[in-house]
């Protein structure tokens, strides 16, 4: 495995409401310098939950992608809190924008968007046992929940509603998760 390059310099050298650019001066094993910048969006991380009502369906929400200024379906996410853990963190997403909670957590994984010039990680994790509890979430419209079969995956994909690299591959993850679960 290679050394890591030292960080000479280590800056923010732009804020916003939600992320910070950080700039770094690195120098390689070899004595190569280069700088780099990278978007980084707390430290903490965020989740994505994968709630499943059942062993065969999923929930998705409908909600305004602003990216891509358009809806898009995908699955339940939000930033961890200073003093929440991955699942409170899973379980107060639930119940902000799908009116459910969650009894059994199983963590799937951890995804990046873009690792070279990006600092986000995103705790993929399955949701089950849910219950009906709803929280007063910060989005400023209704979110629609879209029942979808775990089996009909390849179709969401193709449908094009569904974009966001994070949950295709934690569907795919969870689908796969379950039927080993099953073995």
């Amino acid at each position: 495995m290679p050394r890591l390059p030292k960080v000479l310099e280590l800056k923010e050298v732009a804020r916003s409401r939600l992320f910070a650019v950080e700039g770094l001066e690195l120098e390689f094993s070899n004595g190569a310098r280069r700088s780099y910048e990278r978007l980084m969006s707390g430290k903490r991380g965020a989740v994505m939950a994968v709630p499943m009502p059942d062993p065969e369906t999923v929930l998705l929400v409908r909600e305004y992608a602003a990216g891509l200024h358009r809806y898009e379906l995908g699955l339940p996410k939000g930033r961890i809190e200073a003093e929440e853990t991955v699942e409170q963190c899973v379980n107060r997403e639930l119940r902000e924008e799908i009116g459910m909670g969650a009894r059994r957590f199983d963590r799937l994984a951890t995804l990046t968007l873009a690792p070279a010039y990006m600092g986000a990680r995103t705790h993929a994790v399955l949701a089950r046992d849910l219950y009906e509890e709803k929280l007063e979430g910060d989005e400023p419209e209704e979110i629609e929940v879209v029942p979808w079969k775990l089996a009909e995956l390849d179709a969401l994909v193709a449908s094009g509603e569904c974009s966001e690299a994070r949950s295709i591959a934690a569907l795919y993850i969870a689908r796969e998760w379950l039927a080993n679960e099953k073995n």
